[in-house]
């Protein structure tokens, strides 16, 4: 390529001081990025489920309400599996009863439900007998074995809950009370009391084998999983930075000076979240990653440029100040567009999403700043030296102006040919949709997703929902029509394919009515006389033992009760399915009763959905805004109009390829068309902006896209390379929400590449055609060695 030089355009004075007082600018930018780096000492750690809700989520107040009636659900199960598969042996029978009584001895335990404590009813005579179903008192002999075992895959409250179908994995159900003052601590004390509970008995009982699961477990999986991002992640982040930039610019010292920009851009954002009172969370403690990635992009401009210059025999003082002459609009663009994106997540139903967005923007800006003001002081000060070429004599053997020449040679297929990819991609769209599974949130080097599988597979699955039957009158639980319609709604339940097992108090009725009657089978129904009802509760309810009462299933006045439908691991849409079904059934055979319906799983279930909806509804708010900056940027409507189709393709590619091999949109991926809409402008802004110099030089649309190529290709190459490493690290998270949120982002933004080397130029060669005026400051640095604009530092 042949371009004239032209005058050199002087940059701004205030944007020339990192190379006239670099040793100033040095001292202040330090001290600054030194000042916010202190907050760092009050950011603190939170990992229970919580976070990913706000106090306007309407599943979690209705489960806040469940929780603040009955007694709270919180709970760690024991899971034993004994490995000759038959819990119904004097050695195991044994465990339960040891591991049962000391579990009561776990931090914040308010209740432990196991075989061991089941509170057993049977008849003697006129009297009713309550007592542990493995009562110390009674040998393990072979018959009162026999008789445990044929209570216990009879009973209906214990099947499927305290002890599997097949009789060989039993549970014990640790229900705590947290204080919640410092929930993340009071967890990891839970947990800690369980694992020496676990090794004790683990050394006891060889052959039987423990798992952990429920919520504190899930709790539990979220710290481990953010703890194990934070000591992987980010150390194989900066290793990725610093093999890419080496090999791409090899230059040992603008290495270093890139470092520093990114770690003080690190370093900063973090800080200044101390200082706002902000927490790390499962999601957020991601930030270093994202900020390091996103820091490069900005860096590897300013130095590609700057290398561009001295190569053409520029000092390197005025090779500094062109590169931020003619990089700072464009990276002060991209850094905004990007800054939109993420700060459109405050548009999301989980605050830790908002956090991410907002700290991901902080970052974005903060490493615009430092790349404009930090880096060209450092880049001044380190001895960097360019070997300069002889341009005269050069050939355009370079892959970017082969690439360039031969997208303008095929300009007339490529168009086409991107339009139809597009167009593909976006029919398949559809085919994707959004499913949450709360469990699937951890791999299976999770020890949370292994117990979970692992209960799923041979006990129940870990889902529930909680059910609260509201009579609307004191003690209108007794009342016949009220205890027919739980028996009823339980029967429903129970024939649903989702259900594993149903606690309800109906079970307890029917019991205690075929107690009162001599133990005869045929009694086993609902009483439905209202104070005979009424006298059987009361009558169990003070022959049950301390811990072990009713206030996790009846509230105070008795004028509801709770039940937990105990379902297979399902999917968002499967749940909330289910949970719909409920609800049209109680309004179809009980409108008189208030039913609410609720957990942790279910909420997740919804947040997924909600939070696609409330991304989607912002999208054109983020497009307006994006393409407004474009156009202002570029001041040209037809340049910033064009760039929109390019802007937007690489999401609708992504996604459409996504429906190929996965079509699951869980809560991370539903952030990821407002997380990467600002990054893919980067292309494009970048690119746009050295095609519009060369076109303003009078330069043809093919001339001026050889040009960009020329000039911005490797550039551009180099970052999307980063960009992509940064993401396919964040992709190896442990924690699925991360993992897929970075292994899309990853494909959609290296198809932003494609696009803008491909769809892009093709778009501006057949649609730009008007004529430009001419503007004979700018300045084409590509082949021709400067003769007489030398300056010297």
């Amino acid at each position: 390529m042949n371009t004239k030089q032209a005058t050199s355009k002087q940059p701004p004075n205030w944007l020339m001081m990192p190379t006239r007082f670099s040793w100033w600018v040095l001292l202040i930018t330090i001290c600054l990025v030194i000042a916010a780096t202190i907050g760092g000492k009050n950011l603190y750690f939170r990992g229970d489920y919580n976070i990913f809700f706000d106090g306007e989520n309407k599943q979690l107040r209705a489960f806040d309400e469940i929780q603040t009636t009955f007694a709270k659900s919180d709970n760690l199960a024991l899971v034993i599996a004994p490995k000759s598969g038959n819990v119904f042996e004097p050695e195991t029978l044994t465990l339960i009863q040891q591991l049962t009584q000391e579990a009561w001895q776990v931090p914040y335990s308010s209740r432990v439900d196991s075989l061991a404590n089941y509170q057993h009813t049977e008849a003697t005579d006129d009297d009713l007998i309550v007592e542990d179903l493995l009562l110390d008192e009674y040998q393990l002999t072979p018959e009162r074995i026999a008789k445990i075992k044929q209570i216990s895959l009879s009973e209906p409250v214990v099947k499927h809950s305290m002890i599997s179908e097949k009789g060989d994995v039993s549970v014990v159900n640790i229900t705590v009370q947290l204080p919640e003052i410092d929930e993340t601590a009071e967890v990891l004390e839970v947990v800690s009391a369980a694992n020496q509970l676990i090794d004790k008995y683990q050394t006891l009982y060889p052959n039987v084998e423990f798992h952990k699961a429920g919520i504190i477990a899930m709790n539990h999986a979220f710290m481990m999983a953010a703890q194990d991002d934070t000591s992987t992640l980010v150390p194989t982040m900066l290793a990725v930075i610093l093999v890419f930039l080496t090999v791409m610019l090899r230059s040992i010292l603008s290495v270093i000076a890139t470092l520093v920009v990114i770690m003080g851009s690190v370093a900063a954002t973090m800080g200044l979240s101390g200082w706002a009172g902000m927490f790390l969370s499962t999601a957020t403690v991601n930030i270093p990653t994202l900020v390091m990635t996103l820091a490069v992009a900005d860096c590897v401009h300013v130095i590609a440029t700057m290398r561009q210059n001295m190569k053409l025999g520029y000092s390197k003082h005025y090779a500094i100040d062109q590169s931020i002459a003619i990089n700072f609009m464009p990276i002060l663009i991209t850094s905004v567009t990007t800054a939109i994106g993420f700060l459109m997540m405050n548009m999301s139903d989980s605050p830790v999403l908002r956090d991410f967005g907002n700290l991901a923007a902080l970052g974005v800006m903060i490493a615009c700043l430092l790349s404009v003001s930090l880096l060209p002081a450092l880049l001044k000060v380190l001895p960097i030296k360019v070997n300069a070429v002889d341009a005269s004599n050069s050939t355009p053997t370079d892959v970017m102006d082969k690439l360039g020449d031969w997208v303008v040679k095929n300009r007339n297929a490529l168009l086409p040919l991107s339009a139809v990819v597009i167009a593909v991609s976006a029919s398949l769209l559809p085919l994707n949709k959004i499913n949450d599974e709360s469990v699937k949130y951890f791999d299976s080097r999770s020890e949370f997703r292994r117990a979970a599988d692992f209960m799923e597979a041979r006990i129940s699955g870990m889902s529930n929902i909680n059910i609260v039957v509201k009579s609307r009158e004191s003690q209108g639980i007794a009342d016949p029509v009220y205890l027919q319609t739980i028996g009823d709604f339980t029967n429903w339940l129970r024939q649903q394919p989702e259900t594993d097992h149903v606690a309800t108090l109906s079970d307890v009725y029917k019991r205690l009515n075929k107690n009162m009657h001599g133990d005869e089978n045929s009694y086993y129904t609902l009483p439905l006389d209202r104070e005979l009802a009424a006298q059987y509760l009361l009558l169990y309810e003070m022959s049950l033992p301390y811990g072990l009462d009713l206030n996790n299933q009846i509230n105070v006045d008795k004028s509801s009760i709770k039940m937990v439908a105990t379902v297979a691991n399902l999917g968002s849409v499967e749940m909330v399915d289910l949970e719909n079904r409920i609800y049209q059934w109680f309004a179809d055979n009980a409108p008189q009763y208030e039913v609410v319906a609720s957990s942790p799983t279910l909420m997740f279930a919804h947040i997924g959905e909600t939070n696609m909806a409330s991304m989607l509804s912002t999208l054109p708010i983020t497009l307006i805004l994006i393409s407004a900056l474009m156009i202002f940027s570029l001041r040209s409507l037809r340049l910033g109009l064009i760039s929109i189709v390019p802007n937007m393709a690489p999401a609708i590619i992504g996604f459409g390829l996504w429906a190929l091999f996965s079509g699951e949109i869980n809560l991370g991926l539903s952030v990821v068309v407002t997380l990467t809409l600002g990054i893919v402008v980067d292309d494009s802004v970048h690119f746009l902006s050295k095609y519009q110099r060369a076109r303003k030089q009078g330069q043809s649309a093919e001339e001026a896209v050889r040009y960009a190529f020329h000039t911005v290709g490797r550039a551009l190459w180099i970052t999307t390379v980063v960009l992509v490493a940064g993401f396919s690290v964040l992709a190896m998270s442990s924690f699925r929400l991360n993992a897929d949120m970075g292994q899309l982002s990853a494909i959609v933004i290296f198809i932003a590449l494609v696009v803008d080397f491909v769809f892009l130029p093709a778009l501006l060669m057949k649609f730009d055609t008007a004529s430009y005026t001419q503007d004979d400051t700018q300045t084409l640095n590509t082949s021709t060695a400067p003769a007489t604009t030398q300056l010297q530092s």
